[in-house]
Parts: C-alpha cells; structure tokens; sequence
C-alpha cells in the first residue's frame, strides 16, 4: 500500500528550531526590509551592551577578588598562621567567588544559569559519592588544622605509630619514626582517633623504677637516689624559679592553654617504696625535666642508678631460691 503525500501543503518546522527562526527572519526581510534591519540593529546594540556589562562586572570582580586573596595573604602571614591553612583558606575563599563571578558573568549576557548551577550541583554530588573516603580525610584535615592537636616538629603517637610529625596537609599527615621510616596516616582517622602529643608542654616527668634486695636500707637508698638525681643539673628541682625558666620556651611552640598555662612551682624529686616483689623491693623515682631533656635524663639516670647505688651498698636483686638441706640421722 503506498502512502499518499500532499506536496502542496507548507512542510511543518518544529517552532524552537533554527531552521523556523531562519525561515521567519528571511520572510521578514523580504516582506518588511526597513523593520527588519532596524530590530536588527537594536538586538545587535542591546546584545553588545551586555557583553560590555559582563566584560565589566568580569574586570572588576577579577580586581576584587586579586585584592581579597593579597588580603588574607598578609592577614594570615601578620597572624603566623600555620602555612596549611592559610594555603587552603586563600584557595577556597578565591575558588569560591571565582565561582559565583562566572555565575553572575554568564548571568549578565541573558543565558538562565539555573541549568548550570543544577550541573555543578549534581556534579559535587556525584564526585563526593566517589570520593567518600577522600571527603572523610579532607573534613579531618580542617579539624586538625583548627584545633591544631599537634603540629609539624612534634613528636605523636596515634594509630599505633610513634614519631615526629614532618607534614600535616588537608587529606594525610607524614610522621617519620625514630628509625627513619615516613609513614603517611589519613586524618580522618586522626581527626576521630586518640593523639598523644609529648611536645605538648614543655616540661615532663620522667618515671623510673629502681628494685634493690631484700634487707636494704629503705631510707638510706632513697636518700641515695635523691643524691644522684640533684648531681644533674638538667634534673628540676623545688627552688627553680619558674618565670625564669619559661622564658627560656617560645609560647608558640606548644599548646599551652588559658588553663595549666605553666606550672607555678616545680615538685621536688620524689621517691618512694611503691611494691613489695618476691624477690625485691621496688622504689618508684620521679622527676622534672625539660620536655628536649627527657630521654636524655632518663637512660643517664638508668645508667647512673645501675652503677653508683652498689657502691653505695645497695644490690639490686634477682630471681633466687633459697635451698635448705637437713641433716638426717642414720
């Protein structure tokens, strides 16, 4: 069966098509030249007053956005701010409004930005979904970075591993061990997880315990351990004058809060029996130190207890049995 087609009627042009707005254009300039090049020309002048606009409001709001960025800049470096987060601040704040200033320019030229602003909102969606651990670690990275529970040049321990703290960026933070291995750990785990930050402060208490025999002089061996700890000088001791001693530490270099700024006075060496052992007495040794001091002091004073206290008389113990054999009859 064939189809019959009319050829004599007008073929039917989609109206939002171009053909159907070059069709209406040429029928106009034959039938009405004069309307048709004057309403030509207004377009042409309003379409090029808007590009101007848009040129304009480009220029300017490129200028303010160059001084805004220069701005937080010399904020930030007036205010010593950690160089991550003033990175990081300076480039959101400036991608930010580069954003909204190409918005507001494609906006100005008479194109409905509605449909671009649903792409780029559906395109974060998109990226975030298929980068949730990435966007996890990046909100870790911002709480670390503003309320800064350590900082690079610390020494850490957390998820496990102990070492000083080389980089802290918005995603990871690198921590090189104490045998020289760098190891990177996401700051969402970070951000969530327990940190235990000895630069912290800048004096610690370094503990010890000392066990001797059996049969000791309890008094005398803690007078001996008193002793050898007031022969190092790096060993605080009660009559130190703390407002001299904290002005030797750069406040900066520590979190050092409203509360527990400093101490107000520095305890005396302390020694004490602390337990009654099988084979020996345990005495519990604790002192002050500079927080630079701390290792130091400690294997010094481990070696120094070691050798001086059996001079002094008093052994140190280890595991024995006592045997008694009876002499029997025959």
């Amino acid at each position: 069966m064939l189809l019959e087609v009319d050829l004599t009627q007008p073929k039917v042009i989609p109206p939002d098509s171009l053909r159907q707005v070059t069709h209406e254009m040429f029928a106009q300039m034959q039938s009405d030249p004069e309307t048709f090049w004057h309403t030509a020309l207004q377009s042409l002048i309003t379409f090029g007053m808007k590009v101007l606009a848009a040129l304009l409001i480009y220029m300017v709001g490129s200028w303010l956005i160059s001084k805004i960025k220069k701005m937080l800049q010399r904020s930030f470096t007036r205010r010593n701010t950690e160089r991550t987060i003033a990175s990081f601040t300076t480039s959101a704040v400036t991608i930010s409004l580069t954003v909204m200033l190409v918005i507001v320019t494609v906006s100005t030229l008479g194109v409905d930005t509605t449909s671009l602003a649903a792409l780029l909102a559906a395109g974060g969606m998109a990226i975030g979904m298929a980068l949730s651990g990435t966007v996890q670690n990046f909100a870790g990275g911002i709480m670390l970075l503003i309320f800064k529970p350590f900082k690079a040049g610390d020494f850490i321990s957390a998820q496990d591993v102990s070492g000083t703290v080389m980089e802290v960026n918005i995603t990871a933070t690198k921590i090189l061990t104490i045998d020289n291995r760098v190891i990177v750990l996401p700051n969402g785990a970070l951000s969530n997880g327990s940190v235990d930050n000895y630069s912290a402060r800048p004096l610690r208490r370094v503990d010890w315990n000392v066990s001797v025999a059996y049969g000791s002089d309890a008094e005398g061996c803690k007078r001996a351990i008193l002793e050898l700890l007031s022969t190092d000088k790096r060993v605080l001791q009660a009559d130190t004058n703390t407002d001299e001693l904290y002005k030797e530490f750069d406040a900066k270099n520590y979190q050092l809060s409203v509360i527990g700024y400093k101490m107000e006075s520095i305890p005396a060496p302390f020694v004490a029996l602390s337990s009654l052992n099988s084979n020996d007495i345990t005495f519990v040794v604790r002192a002050w130190v500079r927080s630079t001091d701390y290792w130091d002091v400690y294997f010094y004073m481990n070696e120094t207890f070691y050798t001086e206290l059996p001079k002094r008389g008093y052994e140190f113990a280890f595991p024995h049995m006592d045997v008694t054999m009876l002499k029997t009859e025959e």
